[in-house]
């Protein structure tokens, strides 16, 4: 399609309002946007899997402890949430800081680390799973997120997912990971105060403004789809509450239902679109004991990165990304999508 050309549009930079920073946007540097591909499936062979990988249903003995599972007390699980068997942070030291300082140079390496197996079965993924049984596994984070904040020196909690060995998943069963932090990560306070500044000066929290007709892929009853405006990688989405909530634990049921289904489409989308690409998903919440005044502005959402493209010594240096596909160009792609019932 004539449109969908790149070499004739001018390079562009735009700001990203939510994490405060610049990307470039390079059509000249990629094909036509229907035209990507990854380059290497996540799943090279979906249904091999070995008799010994310790997330199959049978295996469990082989796993870190188990802290729950759904349905409880029964053999016939369909997930479990358990500690990670290589955790980044220990659950079992004291969290202390330096005495006397604002910002610490060194705290202890305090927090907790944990993998949420989403199905017992190893070839089965987020996108071969129902909106229910999605809605399931969101349900499991809220559930861990609030157990976790019943710990007082737990300042934020990160959820997010690898899928594919070059998105940093270390076993090909489907599983989703949640780390716990004694401090609030600075890309956090960023985005934080990115937003902070946006409702002072317009009254307005960002998220809550409806986006430009040409970013948004799809919506819910609750949810709603979209390419940022300032999208760092390509085919990057978001997908945002409709209305304003900024903890993502404050989801029910219903909502979480609803939030399946749409994540499976993004996720089948992206699939079909774009070769089964490795790709990562986060949750980007508020703090959990962040001041109530801030609730009026942060607006959480889950960002889901497909790995089409590699950080470069320019993104690493600077810190603006290169994106070579405009972000009206891949919402058009994705929204056209046809998704098989």
């Amino acid at each position: 399609m004539a449109e969908e050309e790149a070499p004739n549009r001018l390079p562009e930079i735009r700001n990203d309002p939510i994490h405060s920073r610049w990307v470039i946007f390079s059509p000249a540097r990629s094909r036509r946007p229907s035209d990507f591909k990854s380059k290497s499936t996540a799943n090279p062979n979906p249904n091999s899997h070995s008799q010994t990988c310790p997330f199959c249903i049978g295996n469990e003995h082989q796993c870190a402890p188990e802290i729950f599972r759904f349905p409880p007390d029964t053999n016939d699980w369909k997930l479990r949430v358990i500690q990670n068997l290589y955790p980044a942070l220990s659950r079992d030291l004291q969290f202390q800081s330096q005495e006397n300082e604002v910002a610490p140079a060194a705290v202890t390496g305090f927090g907790f680390h944990d993998v949420v197996i989403e199905s017992p079965v190893h070839s089965l993924h987020l996108v071969h799973l129902s909106p229910v049984q999605v809605g399931d596994v969101l349900l499991a984070y809220k559930k861990r997120i609030d157990q976790l904040n019943s710990n007082h020196s737990i300042q934020y909690v990160q959820v997010f997912k690898n899928h594919g060995a070059s998105a940093g998943a270390s076993m090909s069963h489907s599983h989703s990971q949640i780390i716990a932090l004694p401090i609030v990560p600075p890309a956090v306070s960023n985005r934080i105060d990115s937003m902070k500044e946006y409702f002072e000066q317009t009254g307005k929290c960002r998220l809550c403004q409806i986006p430009e007709s040409d970013l948004l892929i799809d919506e819910s009853s609750h949810f709603m789809s979209v390419v940022p405006f300032a999208a760092s990688f390509p085919f990057e989405i978001w997908i945002i509450p409709r209305f304003h909530s900024s903890h993502f634990h404050e989801l029910d049921r219903d909502k979480a239902v609803d939030l399946g289904g749409l994540l499976k489409l993004m996720l089948k989308k992206i699939s079909l679109q774009l070769n089964d690409p490795p790709f990562n998903y986060m949750i980007h919440t508020a703090p959990s004991r962040m001041n109530p005044s801030g609730l009026l502005y942060v607006h959480w959402f889950l960002q889901i990165v497909p790995q089409l493209t590699t950080i470069g010594g320019f993104e690493a240096g600077s810190g603006c990304y290169i994106n070579p596909i405009f972000p009206e160009d891949a919402a058009k792609v994705l929204k056209q999508v046809k998704v098989p019932n």
